[in-house]
């Protein structure tokens, strides 16, 4: 758990809000910052640690209201809450309570940081973070990124990528995307007409018009655009890209496309692959569940319970154990 950003960062003002309406994490009524400083530093201290006082704070707070209690802790005690976390904790359990502590877009940030240090790249975090944010929430997560790390976001990226793929992150990672509401039919048509042209209809790909499209319009005019592809191509957009695309551009495009969809049902699916068949992806699991319980995890669940029959509560809890499932599925919510 190296290169996690210092609590300072943190310690603006803040709003109380939840940072979205569809969470099932939301604002704890009755808040008392002080009050829950106590209960943490009282299930820390001593021998062992009472992980259930810690889950009782942390999973039923929101954000805004957990930096409002690591303030109070450093008020009260001397001390920063996230070290001593850190002190206590271990394992997954205590990567989800770490990501629980920091604000959205240095947790994306600390997220990215870690996909992309060390041998090896992430590059399933780099696709699931930068293709299902918008603009406002990119430009959050490339000052975090330089606040905690002193290193520019996009330098990193292309260090550690190449080809097409780097490119699509790239543009991704301008924060440019159109996000008005406009549809312009005629260009929706020669949209659909340019990507078809440039792959099903061709030998071999030009991938640099699926990106100038998918990168740059807005959501609305690219739901019609991928009408007119089915009309012009006889196939779905998604088919296309796993014909002509393979490996971390095909699901780069995949996820793009999926988020300006159904961004629910994006998440839904990550979730499923990653506790479907033997072992589990903590990484994944750990990630959605932290970034998404306080936006939009009841639209997950439900997209989950309908792509796969079963609900989101129950999978969890028959492939995690221990603190780890208890923290998971109390940001997961009731099993419904």
């Amino acid at each position: 758990m190296t290169g996690i950003p210092s609590s300072s960062e943190a310690d603006t003002p803040v709003t109380m809000a939840a940072i979205g309406s569809r969470g099932t994490v939301t604002e704890f009524r009755g808040f008392n910052a002080d009050e829950d400083a106590q209960k943490l530093r009282k299930g820390m201290k001593g021998v062992g640690t009472d992980e259930s006082a810690i889950i009782e704070v942390l999973a039923k707070r929101t954000i805004a209201q957990r930096q409002l209690i690591k303030q109070a802790f450093k008020k009260a005690f001397g001390k920063d809450l996230m070290d001593e976390l850190k002190g206590e904790l271990t394992g997954n359990f205590e990567k989800v309570v770490v990501g629980l502590m920091m604000p959205s877009p240095v947790y994306s940030a600390y997220e990215l940081r870690n996909a992309i240090k060390g041998a090896g790249t992430d590059e399933g975090c780099l696709i699931d973070i930068l293709a299902s944010q918008n603009n406002q929430e990119i430009r959050e997560i490339i000052a975090a990124y330089k606040n905690a790390y002193g290193k520019n976001l996009e330098e990193d990226v292309c260090s550690d990528t190449s080809g097409m793929f780097q490119r699509v992150l790239v543009s991704l990672l301008t924060a440019n995307r159109d996000e008005s509401d406009r549809v312009d039919q005629a260009q929706a048509v020669q949209d659909a007409k340019d990507m078809y042209e440039a792959g099903e209809a061709r030998w071999g790909t030009d991938e640099v018009k699926f990106l100038t499209v998918l990168c740059i319009r807005n959501r609305k005019h690219l739901l019609k655009v991928f009408e007119e592809y089915q009309r012009i191509s006889k196939r779905d957009i998604e088919e296309s890209i796993k014909r002509e695309m393979s490996g971390n551009l095909e699901d780069a495009f995949l996820a793009i496309v999926k988020c300006l969809r159904n961004k629910p049902a994006f998440f839904a699916e990550r979730l499923h692959k990653s506790m479907k068949g033997l072992g589990t992806t903590d990484s994944i699991l750990i990630r959605v569940m932290v970034s998404r319980c306080e936006i939009d995890m009841l639209d997950i669940k439900a997209q989950f319970q309908k792509m796969y029959g079963k609900t989101l509560y129950s999978f969890i809890k028959g492939d995690c154990s221990g603190d780890y499932r208890n923290i998971l599925l109390q940001l997961c919510g009731s099993d419904s």
